[in-house]
């Protein structure tokens, strides 16, 4: 194994980009990520679209192989009228985790946002993994809430 490298995705980088939809897809295709792979068309306008927002990717390369991916997309905090960046996706193929890939890479995500001048990271995790909790957890993520009489917030989606 070669000395992992972890870089902020340039968008217009054919490499970067193809290495973006490699490293989504497998974790698509992982139980964790849903089990299915990306959709033609996700995969054919991801980083174009991605490219379009106030977003970043970071990426986690064993040479020239791609093993690691996180996607931030850019928020705002109404309640600190500041940025803040949520952390979408945090990938490492199956082949490399366990080497604190994705710590590393959310290292650099950290730098990127407190650069953008954001007062906070969001991220979503399921429950059952187990190993994610426990990273982000360990580099300093926790529930969110205001007031612990209202409990923690929970997340919640509906398809448009």
């Amino acid at each position: 194994m070669n000395a992992i490298r972890i870089v902020e995705a340039d968008y217009r980088n054919p490499v970067h980009a193809r290495a973006i939809v490699e490293v989504l897809d497998a974790y698509a295709r992982d139980p964790a990520g849903g089990g299915e792979g990306l959709s033609e068309h996700a995969r054919a306008h991801l980083v174009e679209e991605l490219a379009r927002r106030p977003a970043y990717s970071v990426l986690a390369f064993d040479g020239e192989q791609p093993v690691g991916l996180v996607n931030a997309i850019e928020g705002f905090s109404t309640f600190k009228c500041r940025p803040l960046v949520n952390v979408h996706d945090v990938a490492v193929v199956a082949s490399h985790r366990g080497l604190r890939i994705a710590e590393r890479m959310l290292e650099l995500v950290e730098q990127l946002a407190r650069a953008r001048g954001a007062c906070k990271l969001t991220l979503e995790v399921l429950e059952g993994n187990r190993p994610a909790v426990r990273l982000y957890q360990r580099i300093g993520f926790e529930g969110y809430q205001l007031d612990p009489a209202m409990g923690q917030a929970r997340f919640m989606q509906k398809w448009l």
